[in-house]
């Protein structure tokens, strides 16, 4: 039961280790392996350690002490949260060191605490059966088969519907629960010394969600869901301007004027310009919904017209509208939650455009970015019409791998191509880039040139690549 448990409680601690840390550093690979590099060292350690204390003292009240430690210094994780990840990714630009340290600190010690009921585990056993290699084999299996039910539990039930918070208080107290059980002595005085023991890692949680609340006054909601941890903020510019916005991992997804409901990115504007490009265009489709700032826009700029929105996330939706005004129940508005490139590859329905927006920063989902992808955007779009693609990076320089290689897949794809700087002339800088694929011959509607000639004026016409397209085999340009 012991190693079981522990086996568990160390693939839920690095599930969440991730979680706490992603507001700060991202989610990215490099993330991910450093937060499993550092908990695997720390687990090594803990069973050398462990079993150097097995040959010499075979106690199980040492399981039970290292397991109680493992339970205390759970409870510490809220208040490290704030005291050392929110100050760290102020001071270092590298998010990479910043993962490094915060995981060595906030989730070493609980690593190395539970990897040593293996060894302890296994000498204690072999005191009772005298057969190594079956109580070795027995234990490891044991503690692995934890570790697969902690895994799957936490990131299918736990994580989506308790709480990363809520999580990190429930194990604490599992763990003091199984300390307190394996115990060999329970007198009075150590009754009383585990009251104690509880009350204080009731209070050490606890403390960790007011020093949260208070590092944080601007976060208004803080949700986990089956993909990432989502932050909503309230941010004042001004005195009468504030802004909700919508956080996952480090970057701003959306935002929102209070004051007028309107959409605050720039880049968001550029989308209107497919009735524009599309004179046409009646039926529209949105990958990647976030706090569903556009469709919004679209819905209430042309009632005339319908969009359907494909996000991945249903507590994207769910937040959207407790937090963000959306309508679900709009006649023109259809929701499909799925991966947006399985919507691509297996959906029936036409559009005139498909406007994409599922790439954060240098997060990007590669699937989206492929000559596969755009061949089924193309296929799904009727004659004349358009993809657009949010696209962040910058034209020249060591940032602009991205719209070089996106640049030449959708010259390979569509029959031509408009590229749009959104926040600045600057080529070198990182930037919202609109990307625009047009099927056949565009229906431009030259009416409308003069409402759209400030943005029309930002189109890059002398843009070349010869970077190599991506691909579902080689896409270069994926976190």
């Amino acid at each position: 039961m012991v190693v079981f448990v522990c086996g568990a409680m160390t693939m839920v601690l690095e599930l969440v280790a991730a979680r706490v840390l992603s507001p700060y550093v991202g989610s990215s690979n490099l993330i991910w392996t450093s937060i499993i590099g550092i908990m695997l060292v720390f687990m090594s350690l803990g069973y050398w350690a462990g079993g150097k204390i097995a040959d010499k003292k075979h106690d199980i009240n040492d399981l039970s002490q290292f397991i109680l430690i493992s339970a205390i210094t759970t409870s510490i994780i809220p208040i490290l949260e704030t005291i050392i990840v929110n100050n760290l990714a102020q001071v270092i630009e590298q998010l990479i060191i910043v993962a490094i340290i915060s995981a060595i600190f906030i989730f070493g010690i609980p690593s190395f605490m539970l990897a040593t009921a293996s060894p302890i585990a296994v000498k204690l056993k072999n005191e009772e059966e005298k057969k190594v290699g079956s109580v070795s084999g027995k234990i490891s299996s044991l503690s692995t088969i934890g570790s697969i039910f902690g895994t799957f539990f936490a990131g299918f039930v736990l994580i989506p519907n308790v709480g990363v918070s809520n999580i990190i208080i429930g194990s604490s107290i599992l763990l003091l629960m199984l300390s307190i059980l394996i115990h060999p002595k329970k007198d009075k005085k150590y009754v009383i010394s585990m009251i104690i023991v509880t009350l204080v890692i009731i209070l050490l949680c606890l403390t960790g969600k007011n020093l949260f609340k208070i590092a944080h006054l601007d976060v208004i909601k803080d949700e986990d869901s089956e993909y990432s941890r989502i932050w909503v903020k309230d941010i004042k510019v001004a005195d009468n301007v504030s802004y909700k916005t919508l956080q996952v991992d480090t970057e701003l997804e959306s935002y929102m004027n209070e004051q007028t409901g309107e959409m605050g990115a720039k880049y968001l504007g550029y989308y209107d310009l497919f009735e524009y490009y599309n004179k046409n265009a009646k039926d529209a489709l949105l990958i990647g919904g976030a706090a569903y700032t556009y469709p919004k826009h679209y819905l209430k700029r042309y009632d005339d017209k319908k969009i359907d929105v494909v996000e991945i996330d249903p507590k994207m939706t769910q937040i959207a509208e407790e937090e963000f005004d959306l309508d679900v129940n709009n006649p023109n508005l259809g929701i499909y939650h799925q991966d947006g490139r399985s919507y691509l590859n297996y959906s029936k329905n036409k559009y005139d455009v498909i406007m994409i927006d599922a790439f954060t920063g240098r997060n990007v989902p590669f699937e989206l970015t492929t000559y596969e992808a755009m061949c089924n955007a193309k296929r799904m779009l009727n004659e004349g019409g358009i993809v657009m693609t949010n696209v962040i990076s910058s034209l020249e320089g060591k940032d602009s791998k991205f719209i070089k290689h996106e640049y030449a897949t959708y010259k390979k794809v569509f029959d031509d191509v408009k590229l749009f700087m959104v926040n600045t002339q600057d080529k070198n800088q990182v930037q919202n880039l609109i990307l625009i694929g047009i099927k056949g011959e565009s229906n431009i509607d030259k009416s409308k040139e003069e409402k759209y000639q400030v943005l029309l004026e930002t189109e890059v016409k002398d843009f070349e690549s010869d970077s190599q397209i991506s691909t579902d085999d080689f896409a270069p340009i994926g976190s």
